[in-house]
């Protein structure tokens, strides 16, 4: 199988995928294969939300969007243009999946098998419904993807080279399990936002996504902000307003009240405004319905501040922080080049050759 073909069965699969959009679920008879898996993948998304409260239909769907929006003849080939490809020497990688949010573990995925590579995939018991049935359709579209893709439930063996996702505290147990394999090993990292004072509204209301999206989840959910000294969060809490009907998630609400009720009892001085609650704090992991902060006096103390932390940060969010900063309201839609932790998954997967 040549590139080409893997290339038009990723292509295949947005065409798949852009049926499931948070507008509307819709066939559109014309795409591959339709008959065999439209009905089915509308019960995996059921499933998905019946088996982890966090996974809404709004949020399963807003993953599969994004992911349909990327997997494009032309974004592809412009991800993959700047790399050779040799797949004479075909490898096994194992991926250790996160559950965080819907289909967190789907570049990984991607980025092994568009490499040429096969894939050995373990994931989270709290995403386990999606991505097998996307694996199918594959294997449908382009038949020489089967035995190249396996999952399992038991221990990893057989395997060349490993991706691996989990906490700090996993991560210490993935580096001395896989010591003797090329591995990328991932630990728990967050995203920031840097605001100045002089945001627009239409720009608070955009990071208000970044930080509720997936309910503040995922490692490019943003969880702290850096503001100046003397900032007014009066035009912040008012550009998260139109997020308060998250509150009526129970899971959510829940979080809120039991965060907000060991504050209050710790005596820590936060603000919050019926739904979220912001508290000056150096951590970067932020418990959920909690937004951290710390203030800065100048934009060189915060860029040294930022460069000390930056193993603690996957995303920056800003307008003239630095080269790489991202848009506010764009943490949850990457590119495909935006590789996490900044390690590009197709070099690692060309390089075991």
């Amino acid at each position: 199988m040549d590139l080409q073909q893997r290339i038009n069965a990723f292509v295949k699969l947005g065409e798949f995928l852009s049926q499931f959009s948070q507008k509307a679920i819709e066939k559109n008879q014309p795409v591959a294969f339709n008959d065999l898996f439209f009905d089915g993948f509308k019960h995996q998304i059921k499933l998905a939300q019946e088996h982890n409260g966090w996974f809404t239909q709004e949020n399963v769907l807003f993953s599969i969007d994004g992911w349909s929006k990327q997997l494009t003849n032309s974004t592809i080939n412009e991800w993959l243009s700047k790399y050779h490809f040799n797949t004479e020497n075909l490898k096994t990688i194992a991926i250790i999946m996160a559950g965080n949010i819907p289909l967190v573990g789907f570049h990984d995925f991607l980025s092994v098998l568009i490499s040429g590579q096969k894939v050995l995939v373990k994931q989270s018991s709290n995403d386990k419904h999606l991505l097998p049935y996307l694996a199918k359709y594959l294997e449908h579209v382009e038949p020489e993807f089967k035995g190249r893709i396996v999952f399992t439930e038991e221990k990893l063996e057989n395997f060349d080279a490993v991706i691996a996702t989990g906490s700090d505290n996993t991560a210490r147990y993935f580096e001395y399990y896989f010591k003797d394999k090329p591995s990328i090993i991932r630990k728990n990292r967050n995203s920031i936002a840097v605001l100045s004072g002089g945001e627009t509204s239409e720009e608070l209301k955009a990071l208000s996504e970044d930080i509720f999206r997936y309910y503040g989840l995922g490692c490019r959910n943003v969880s702290k902000l850096f503001v100046p000294h003397n900032y007014n969060f009066d035009s912040f809490f008012k550009a998260m307003y139109d997020w308060n009907p998250i509150i009526h998630q129970a899971k959510y609400a829940n979080n809120y009240d039991y965060n907000k009720a060991v504050y209050l009892m710790s005596e820590f001085d936060m603000l919050e405004n019926g739904f979220l609650m912001i508290k000056e704090d150096e951590s970067f992991s932020s418990p959920i319905a909690t937004v951290f902060y710390e203030t800065y006096s100048s934009k060189e103390e915060l860029l040294n501040v930022l460069e000390a932390k930056k193993d603690k940060i996957q995303c920056i969010v800003g307008n003239g922080v630095n080269e790489s900063e991202v848009k506010f309201g764009q943490t949850q839609l990457p590119n495909l080049w935006d590789y996490a932790d900044d390690v590009d998954t197709i070099s690692f997967s060309l390089t075991i050759c």
